[in-house]
């Protein structure tokens, strides 16, 4: 993996504002601005490398869904959830309730050593717009002879119809919070209404909080009172439960079919870490990471266990001592292992891999200027050393969004 200078497209910011990557730019408090997408630089990979981190990738999942298992006893308590949530995740496990997709976050420095996992946003995973359609429109107006590392948005509209087929519904409705006001889950939400509607489903965009209870069909309900049968919302399970009708959710014969179901509670929770070790210790592809305390770690990162974007994420190792602010923690915490992201001329990436029905299916790549990947972190683009497949070259599907 290299990383490699590029430069910038003419009009960079109006296009990716056209394919729904409306949320780039963030104010700072002084007035300067920072931009999240970034095209003055690319990272390339072999085809030997991204087959190789194809399958890292879909042996996590597979690990993953042990874990889940094993979370899903109670063995390493009630991962800050609550028994009944707990419950309802493993009622949920063992029904087998169908799931879409998820985001590995991993260290990869290209130089022969395995990826090592970081965490697992399986539940509420944002970064689709720039993953699966920003970057690819990019390779088309740079360089379209080459291959990307991204097949996102037809694995999600493959997986949407499969979902279809399985449950024999039509209607489908999609949530999000108005609270989060950049447009990232607006958009979003918007992106996978759009695969949605692609794979054959009624969509119904909805906001959360619109979302009603009706008391004679004993069912959630939409604004115009019609029948939440399946609902695909971008919102964590364990805000949900805190909700005034989280007891409602326990209800699993009058509930609709959740995307991401209740299962995700287990893979999203930074105990899943924990549990993975516990359950693969030495993996090479695993940091050692241990609940509540550090345990044998002399250098470590704790994690809330619901923590998001680098959030109260607190850094302890050899001449670092980092806390970052935010309002997560007394859910309690992981700690893990502290390993170092790659410098690329101060650059340090993340590479998140994209899993859909338990497939690897493209990456997205963001960096920092420090040790945390945070709120202002940029996304770069990639490509694959390789010319493209003649299908990809003949592909329009992804110009056909309509944000």
């Amino acid at each position: 993996m290299k990383r490699l200078l590029s430069e910038p497209r003419p009009g960079w910011k109006q296009k990716i504002e056209e394919q729904g990557l409306v949320f780039s730019t963030t104010t700072m408090p002084d007035g300067h601005k920072i931009e999240y997408w970034h095209e003055g630089a690319y990272y390339e990979f072999t085809m030997d490398e991204v087959e190789a981190l194809e399958a890292t990738a879909e042996e996590m999942h597979k690990m993953c869904l042990e874990a889940a298992k094993f979370l899903a006893t109670g063995a390493m308590g009630t991962l800050g959830i609550g028994p009944q949530a707990l419950e309802l995740a493993a009622e949920s496990l063992q029904a087998g309730d169908l799931d879409v997709y998820g985001r590995f976050d991993v260290i990869y420095d290209g130089q022969g050593g395995p990826a090592k996992m970081l965490e697992y946003n399986a539940d509420t995973p944002t970064g689709l717009i720039e993953a699966a359609v920003a970057q690819w429109f990019w390779l088309q107006d740079v360089f379209p002879d080459k291959d990307q590392w991204n097949g996102i948005h037809e694995a999600l509209i493959r997986q949407w119809k499969k979902f279809q087929y399985r449950t024999g519904m039509s209607t489908l409705h999609i949530a999000h919070s108005e609270a989060e006001e950049s447009g990232e889950d607006w958009m979003t939400a918007a992106y996978m209404r759009d695969v949605a509607s692609q794979a054959g489903w009624t969509t119904i965009g909805i906001n959360m909080s619109d979302i009603g209870w009706d008391p004679n069909l004993n069912r959630f309900v939409d604004l115009d009172n019609f029948m939440i049968s399946t609902i695909f919302k971008l919102y964590p399970w364990e805000l949900m439960m805190k909700e005034p009708f989280g007891h409602r959710l326990l209800q699993r014969a009058h509930n609709p079919r959740w995307v991401e179901p209740a299962w995700k509670m287990l893979l999203s929770n930074k105990a899943l870490l924990a549990a993975l070790w516990h359950l693969y210790p030495d993996h090479p592809n695993l940091l050692p990471a241990y609940l509540n305390e550090p345990g044998p770690l002399k250098e470590w990162v704790a994690k809330p266990l619901h923590g998001r974007e680098g959030d109260n994420i607190r850094l302890h190792a050899d001449g670092i001592a980092l806390e970052q602010p935010g309002g997560y923690g007394r859910e309690g915490w992981c700690y893990q292992q502290y390993h170092p992201l790659p410098d690329f001329d101060g650059n340090h990436p993340v590479l998140g891999l994209w899993v859909v029905d338990g497939e690897s299916v493209g990456c997205g790549i963001r960096e920092s200027d420090g040790p945390i990947t945070d709120y202002f972190c940029r996304f770069v683009p990639n490509t694959i050393d390789a010319p493209a497949p003649l299908s990809a070259q003949a592909s329009s599907n992804k110009a056909g969004i309509a944000l």
